[in-house]
């Protein structure tokens, strides 16, 4: 057999092997599509390596909170509600208000206020600056079934807290750094804090216990309310130089914040200018979907003490809502002092939040509330009489 035959006949059964590899893979890929396909274990569909342990795909779950869908088990916690201090104004920025679920907005003495960021369907690395606890933080930890993250407080206020919440109630001398870095709570950036740190800390002690907690009666519908007034701008005033802005941004759908700044001088000569509120972690402007004001009555123990009354308003106190650029009267209760704050329309029927991130302002209801010639609506912060 000639050389030129071999080689003929070499191909020829190449070629009857290929197809025959060809048609045993288009074989395989049917039977495949005919037959139920496996259960996924992970999102990727490259082969895992091995020694590599998969991961389960997230079960999403609806946040009680925000009315989001969040991975499960970001809820098989307590919230952690951290102190966070809006002065004095060097520690501005804030950091890590935009990842709070949400975050409570009221007032501590001689014109100024202090937040109470709560972190739950998400977390910060860092939240601050950390400043002391105040009475009205226990009352909100409970409603919440929360841990208190704070600086410090007074001697009475923190007997106080301690009293009410126990172990939930967690200073930062209590948990090292990573859950709270800093060594001086009074120092203007002295200590900041991990929401997430917080939480293993407190899981690690036997303080959390990694249940669900229940923290049903906050509504949320993506569909706008009837009967709202259009308002694009609500200012919020705890005194004449102490000023929040919150502006309707039609393009994301959200109220963008804005705060006074100004240095000695310009507050000597009662000047200042309103510049974006950045978070000091993502650098971006805060935006939330609501914004609420709750009217309550507040109680001056002392210049720097004030009973706020959350748990005692069982039969509802004037509430104010904004969502989607509009602007809803309504009510607000507390029916269980084991459960979040709820919200109601004019009709006393529940009020639809818009889904996603909530600021609460607790106003005392001697405050003035009225529209500007600008035509933004605007609260000035005013104690009662009796306070």
């Amino acid at each position: 057999m000639n050389s030129m035959k071999k080689a003929k006949i070499l191909l020829i059964m190449i070629l009857l092997l290929a197809a025959g590899c060809q048609n045993m893979q288009a074989s395989a890929a049917r039977q495949a599509a005919q037959e139920p396909a496996a259960p996924q274990l992970t999102t990727s569909t490259a082969t895992p390596e091995v020694g590599v342990e998969v991961q389960p795909t997230a079960i999403q779950q609806r946040n009680p909170l925000t009315g989001e869908m969040v991975d499960e088990n970001q809820l098989q916690r307590m919230p952690v509600m951290v102190k966070v201090s809006n002065y004095p104004r060097e520690g501005r920025p804030h950091a890590g208000l935009s990842f709070a679920d949400i975050v409570f907005d009221y007032y501590i003495g001689f014109g100024t206020n202090r937040f109470l960021a709560v972190y739950y369907g998400a977390d910060s690395p860092k939240i601050g600056p950390v400043r002391s606890g105040r009475l009205v933080d226990a009352e909100l930890v409970l409603l919440y079934n929360g841990i208190l993250g704070y600086g410090s407080a007074d001697e009475d206020t923190d007997a106080y807290l301690m009293q009410a919440l126990g172990e939930r109630a967690i200073s930062y001398q209590e948990a090292p750094c990573p859950a709270f870095c800093g060594t001086d709570t009074h120092s203007v950036l002295g200590v900041f804090a991990g929401s997430a740190d917080i939480t293993r800390f407190a899981l690690e002690n036997g303080i959390d216990n990694g249940a669900v907690p229940t923290l049903e009666g906050m509504h949320f519908d993506e569909v706008i309310p009837r009967d709202g007034n259009a308002v694009e701008q609500i200012n919020i005033l705890f005194n004449f130089y102490n000023r929040a802005e919150w502006k309707y941004n039609p393009a994301s759908g959200s109220y963008l914040r804005w705060i006074e700044e100004m240095d000695d001088e310009e507050e000597e000569n009662g000047s200042f200018q309103m510049v974006p509120l950045l978070d000091r972690v993502t650098g971006e402007q805060l935006a939330f979907q609501n914004v609420i004001i709750l009217f309550t009555h507040y109680t001056e123990n002392a210049p720097s003490e004030h009973e706020i009354d959350i748990m005692k308003n069982i039969e509802g106190k004037r509430a104010v809502f904004y969502r989607d650029g509009y602007m809803y009267e309504g009510t607000w209760k507390v029916s269980d002092d084991r459960a979040p704050i709820q919200f109601f329309d004019q009709n006393g029927s529940p009020f639809q939040l818009k889904p996603g991130n909530s600021w609460i302002v607790l106003a005392d209801e001697n405050s003035i509330f009225n529209r500007k010639q600008s035509g933004a609506w605007e609260l000035f912060f005013l104690l009662s009489p009796d306070a």
